[in-house]
């Protein structure tokens, strides 16, 4: 018969005394109740064991132990002819949670939250940890500007002593911030201090990017905003004196009231150099961008600060401090700063560390990289790097970490990691433009075989203008220096009759190999060799000099390019740069050996300037020039053209410069007809102020533009008043389907006879 010794022990009653039973040896030890714990589990956590002495303090232990777990919501130990019996019940576990009414978040993204507070499948069902979960899934919904959400929450009992939790989410609207308000401000107007927020009222863009719902998080955000506005033009004492936040009793509208104290307006008296300033003070005062006389600029001094710090981690002090101390003349509204510089040891590069290149060989990353082991550091060279690492395109992410060498003063080490990404591209697709319609397209490229960098591609491209087959091997590292060299083998064909051009077809065939040798960090010259051969197919419709061209040289002509390409890429990013300068200019020319002799020229520079944080400025020129030599002309299919979405925009693609004149009768009466021959001279001139989409500034670019060009024929006299202009609004999406591009534009000067063409769209890339 069982003899109850301590009897559903609570934590409030383990340190009563009572001694229930003699102590004995146990003799076994006995495991009842449980369904989803292992005897195992329970026998690791008691105190005791087969021979030891049962007394009463060691059972108290035994239950505390057994009840800390959190397993269990009974425990009991009775005795049994020297046998220790435990009795447990378990407490239910969670076997699945559901949600009922829930819009506003992923399931996926609510169950992650609730993890992070004890509630997930599986786990030991706690009403206090429950209770925890409730309040964290209100907290989301808060965040979002529900403040009305009611969560109920149900309680299921299943079978092998589990429960099913259920949450009734009524949601209710997200509440709208209906004012904010400035108090106190003096010296600007309130709009324009309300413009600097990211918080808003209600408008039509509110709905996507949900700025019209209080968040603590952007209300943090625009007070900074806010304070470093005044900071960057002089007012020093600038505060915010409190925030409050209010919801209507409907709890449907917000009200956001902020109070500041402007303070006074300061100028910089004086700006003085202090410290081990190691480089020369001439050197170092050109870094400094506050000057006597001007009104005080936090974001000038930071600048300042930074651009000392970095000058001098370009020699190698890796751990410099630059701090500005600041004397106020309160009376007179001055400031005079005096930067203390403290440039550390001199510290060298022990390692270069490279990690996360599963499949990447290691001498591919180490051969961009322009700082040395065993060299001093240089923070430029360090930077250099990890953008040459980054332009590889061969990484979905590049970090960089410097950390000091443990037990050292004058070393540390260079952590690159690199985060691999698929650079196998098998692509089918359909792309549709407004020049070339529906465009079928195909690709299979490696930009990274077998690891190595090294790049191939097959590539099959059909549209109504251009169709295309081709294939491509480049080696970036042909030589240890850095020298590329590469290949293609193309078949194309044109037919532009679609267009405005005059009718013709081509169909050309040839190859080339090309080598690449760098001339400076960013700058490189490529050299090329080809084969060319071209027919040319013309009809009863033709212009005239199609007509005679195939008359004079066949419908079937060898050429042999030799071209000449030199780039410089200072731009900040390949795919939406901000700030940098683009340069490339090209020569082709065909030599003699072929049946053609021509040359063509080209130069084109782009230029992003930063105007803020979300605005940058696009100017780009184009220029272009071509002709025969040797007696020979240019082919007319090797003419410049101009206009559509990748020139000016606003008119119909290559529909700018000459046409072709019909000439009848006797005497001649000649008249233009809509056929367009281009141009061996082309210029082009854009400039486009550009910003990231709200929420999708990494994939959406906007555009306000205006684009100014033309070609001319040889002999035309080239005049500003024949150029051609527009105006208008563009976008560039990195859309899942492919890069997109579209733009709506006005003509500013078009001409009788012109093709306008206001809206144009282009999906894919056309070869």
């Amino acid at each position: 018969m069982k003899k109850p010794l301590l009897a559903t022990l609570l934590a409030g009653v383990f340190a009563l005394p009572a001694l229930a039973f003699e102590p004995f040896a146990i003799k076994d030890i006995r495991i009842e109740g449980i369904q989803r714990t292992e005897a195992g589990t329970v026998f690791s956590y008691l105190p005791v064991k087969v021979g030891d002495t049962l007394t009463d303090d060691k059972a108290a232990q035994a239950i505390k132990a057994l009840f800390a777990t959190g397993f269990f919501k009974d425990v009991r130990i009775e005795v049994e002819a020297n046998v220790m019996v435990v009795v447990l019940q378990e407490r239910p576990a969670i076997a699945q949670i559901a949600f009922v009414g829930m819009k506003e978040f992923e399931k996926d993204q609510i169950l992650k939250a609730l993890k992070e507070t004890g509630i997930a499948d599986g786990r030991i069902f706690d009403r206090s940890l429950l209770d925890k979960a409730e309040q964290e899934l209100k907290r989301q919904y808060l965040a979002r500007g529900k403040y009305g959400v009611n969560i109920t929450t149900t309680i299921t009992p299943l079978e092998r002593n589990r429960v099913g939790i259920n949450f009734n989410i009524e949601e209710g609207q997200a509440a709208k911030i209906k004012q904010i308000s400035v108090v106190g401000n003096k010296d600007f107007k309130e709009k324009d201090l309300l413009s600097l927020f990211e918080l808003t009222t209600p408008g039509w863009i509110t709905w996507y990017t949900k700025n019209d719902q209080y968040s603590r998080q952007k209300l943090s955000a625009d007070l900074e905003k806010l304070k470093s506005f005044y900071m960057n033009r002089g007012y020093l004492e600038f505060n915010v004196e409190s925030t409050q936040v209010s919801i209507s009793p409907d709890k449907q509208d917000v009200y956001i009231t902020i109070n500041i104290t402007e303070g006074e307006r300061f100028q910089v008296s004086s700006v003085k150099l202090a410290g081990d300033l190691t480089l020369s003070e001439a050197e170092l005062r050109t870094l400094v961008k506050v000057k006597p006389g001007d009104v005080f600029s936090r974001e000038k001094l930071n600048d300042s600060t930074k651009a000392i710090s970095d000058r001098l981690g370009k020699d190698g002090y890796a751990f410099a401090n630059v701090n500005a101390a600041p004397e106020l003349d309160k009376e007179k509204h001055q400031v005079a700063f005096t930067i203390f510089v403290d440039p550390g040891k001199r510290v060298y590069v022990r390692r270069v560390n490279i990690t996360g290149n599963t499949k990447t060989r290691d001498e591919v990353i180490r051969r961009e990289m322009r700082q040395m082991e065993g060299g001093w550091y240089d923070a430029g060279k360090v930077a250099l790097s990890k953008q040459r690492v980054d332009k590889l395109g061969i990484f979905q992410e590049v970090t960089v970490e410097t950390p000091a060498v443990a037990g050292t003063a004058d070393q540390l080490d260079v952590n690159l990691n690199v985060t691999e990404k698929p650079t196998g591209n098998l692509m089918l697709g359909v792309g549709f433009s407004t020049t070339e319609k529906i465009v079928l397209s195909g690709s299979i490229a490696q930009n990274n075989i077998f690891g190595s960098g090294k790049n191939v591609s097959a590539q099959l491209n059909t549209g109504k203008i251009n169709k295309v087959i081709a294939f491509s091997y480049t080696d970036p590292y042909f030589t240890i220096d850095g020298i590329s060299q590469g290949w293609d083998v193309y078949h194309r064909t044109v037919n532009p009759t679609s267009l405005t051009v005059g009718n013709y077809k081509t169909a050309s065939t040839g190859g080339g190999l090309r080598f690449g040798f760098p001339i400076a960090e960013k700058e490189s010259i490529v050299l090329g060799v080809g084969i060319d051969s071209t027919s040319v197919e013309t009809f009863s419709d033709s212009p005239k000099r199609y007509i005679d061209f195939v008359r004079e040289f066949g419908k079937t002509n060898l050429s042999l390019p030799l071209t000449f390409n030199w780039v410089s890429d200072g731009k900040d990013s390949f795919i939406y740069p901000t700030s940098g300068t683009f340069q490339r200019a090209g020569f082709e020319v065909a030599v003699p050996g072929g049946d053609l002799k021509y040359y063509r020229a080209s130069y084109q520079l782009q230029h992003f300037f930063p105007l803020s944080k979300d605005f940058t400025l696009l100017v780009n020129g184009e220029l272009g020039t071509a002709n025969g030599y040797a007696g020979q002309g240019l082919p007319f299919y090797k003419n410049f053209y101009a206009g559509g979405i990748g020139s000016v925009r606003g008119y119909a693609t290559a529909s700018l410069g000459p046409r072709d004149q019909l000439c009848t009768g006797s005497p001649a009466v000649c008249s233009f007809t809509d056929d367009r021959l281009g141009g061996n001279r082309r210029v082009v001139g854009n400039a486009e102020l550009l910003w990231g989409f709200p929420g999708l500034e990494k994939s959406l670019r906007l555009g306000l533009f205006f684009d100014m060009g033309n070609v001319f024929a040889k002999g035309e006299k080239l005049e500003l008043s024949n150029l051609r202009s527009s105006t208008g609004i563009s976008a560039a999406w990195i859309s899942p389907l492919g890069p997109l591009k579209f733009s709506i534009a006005q003509p500013l000067n078009d001409k009788p006879g012109d093709k306008s063409e206001r809206f144009q769209f282009q999906l894919g890339t056309t070869f």
